[in-house]
């Protein structure tokens, strides 16, 4: 792996990233993008993403978002990436919005000779209820609507890992966009973490996107996921940008 920089900037890299995890509804508001669908499965799939001009005042766009996503039945959420989202940010910040911690975006370039996972990784094209049973969301299950979200995309790999029972104990989606692979939604069961999983399947869908033309590699960790970020720092990744979330007041 290379240590290069990204041959796409803030905005680039967000609205790439959007076309490879997307809810069924999407909207433009001038270079805004909004989004929402799936029955409220992940931020990024029902928050704003607020890259470049909106084409109205920052004022009147708050209140566009906020009446958009009320309209829908969900609670307005917008994504901030990056210095160039600050001026959007403090507009936010002073209808009252909440903010969520910093969310890191790493990336990596890739090469023909990536090393190989050690555990054997089963990449299939869509995923099957094993998959959808092993995988997580903060800890918890998956909510009904993961399925039309995590399938919502041209071309996915969805990687698992099984113990020696059979049981499926480690799962990742990747997706891939022009030459870039998205790697999300990586969980490793309790009983089965600090055995080098959740590098197997990192290197699985790698070689997977790497045949498939891939370039380069993206993934988001949350800034409090030490462990995660020494994990991914240790494969070669290095850190592109920061965005974090605004959610309106409750009431």
């Amino acid at each position: 792996m290379g240590q290069r920089r990204s041959p796409l900037d803030v905005a680039e890299l967000e609205l790439l990233a959007a076309r490879g995890w997307q809810g069924s509804e999407t909207q433009p508001l001038g270079r805004w993008l909004l989004r929402a669908g799936g029955g409220g499965f992940t931020s990024r799939a029902h928050s704003a993403l607020a890259v470049g001009d909106p084409g109205i005042p920052l004022a009147e766009a708050v209140d566009v978002v906020a009446d958009w996503y009320a309209e829908r039945g969900l609670r307005p959420c917008v994504q901030l990436p990056g210095r160039q989202a600050r001026a959007a940010d403090t507009a936010f910040a002073a209808a009252g919005w909440e903010r969520d911690e910093d969310t890191l975006v790493l990336t990596v370039e890739l090469d023909d000779e990536e090393p190989g996972p050690r555990a054997t990784v089963a990449v299939t094209a869509d995923p099957d209820e094993e998959w959808l049973t092993a995988a997580r969301q903060h800890g918890d299950p998956l909510p009904a609507g993961a399925a039309a979200v995590l399938g919502n995309a041209d071309r996915t790999a969805f990687a698992s890992v099984r113990d020696v029972d059979g049981t499926v104990v480690a799962v990742a989606r990747g997706v891939l966009t022009d030459d870039w692979l998205g790697i999300t939604a990586v969980t490793v069961a309790e009983r089965a973490r600090r055995g080098g999983l959740a590098t197997s399947l990192t290197r699985g869908l790698q070689s997977w996107a790497v045949d498939g033309g891939a370039r380069w590699c993206y993934l988001q960790v949350v800034g409090g996921n030490t462990a995660a970020r020494a994990l991914y720092r240790r494969l070669g990744f290095i850190e592109h940008h920061r965005y974090h979330y605004r959610r309106a007041p409750v009431g």
